[in-house]
């Protein structure tokens, strides 16, 4: 791994599968030393071209040791740039039927967590030179009803309103933004959407056609944290196809102009 004073470092939380390890790739990719954090290590380890992923334990519930994270990578590389707050998700569970502790949890590592990241992560950045920027990934549950998943939604419902506070609080040395993902292609995909012929009918619910890939979302977060974005903070950047086809267009009966209905 390159280990250069002069070679931007990205931290990406939850950075070994699924988004997380295709956000891992783009910042490799577009010429970044990557730290991804997890509870537990990738199957493999995460590459693009000669460069390699550094891997790092942690739980980004923990501000103990979320500071040790910070402090290690800072003391590796002298320096932090970017920071993806990923780390997330929630099992399916009717609201009424999981308890107050579940629900707690949810919250705990979709909103809080990523605030105990970005604190640490904003000490490091408000010393530096060029300051750094620091991207929540959000999600299309903070902005539509979310059933089986009502806490998670909630909870980035929360983290975008996160998100846009601390782009006034930390600037102008530190940008903050957000992306709001929509269906993402994963290895999981099958635990959301069922077998191909359920992926391809949710396929069909997206105006682009198809379900997002991890590279699409390590694309804009890139974008987010690179100079061409050097003006935009408080943003929430979305990454959805073009959103979800509104069920009354399925539902609906309309006529034409002779009142022939279609």
């Amino acid at each position: 791994m390159n280990t250069g004073r002069d070679t931007p470092v990205a931290l990406i939380t939850g950075g070994v599968r699924g988004v997380g390890a295709g956000l891992s790739r783009a910042f490799l990719r577009a010429g970044y030393i990557v730290v991804a954090c997890a509870r537990r290590d990738a199957d493999a380890p995460i590459t693009e071209g000669d460069a390699t992923a550094q891997y790092l334990p942690c739980d980004v519930r923990r501000e103990d040791q979320v500071a040790a994270l910070v402090a290690d990578v800072v003391g590796r590389y002298g320096r932090l740039d970017a920071v993806v707050n990923n780390a997330g998700g929630a099992p399916f569970a009717m609201a009424a039927d999981a308890s107050a502790e579940f629900h707690r949890k949810v919250v705990e590592l979709n909103l809080l967590a990523p605030l105990i990241v970005a604190r640490e992560a904003n000490a490091v950045m408000q010393q530096q030179p060029k300051g750094g920027s620091i991207t929540m990934i959000s999600s299309v549950s903070a902005r539509r009803p979310s059933p089986g998943t009502a806490a998670y939604g909630a909870a980035k419902a929360g983290l975008d309103s996160l998100t846009t506070s601390l782009a006034v609080e930390w600037a102008p040395k530190v940008r903050v933004n957000g992306v709001t993902v929509g269906m993402v292609a994963t290895e999981l995909s099958h635990l959301h959407y069922g077998d191909a012929d359920g992926v391809a009918a949710v396929e069909r619910t997206v105006p682009l056609g198809r379900l997002a890939t991890p590279a699409d979302i390590g694309a804009c977060a890139v974008f987010l944290a690179s100079s061409a974005a050097s003006y935009v903070s408080g943003s929430m950047l979305a990454v959805h196809g073009g959103g979800e086809r509104p069920a009354f267009l399925d539902a609906a009966t309309p006529t034409d102009r002779e009142g022939n209905r279609s």
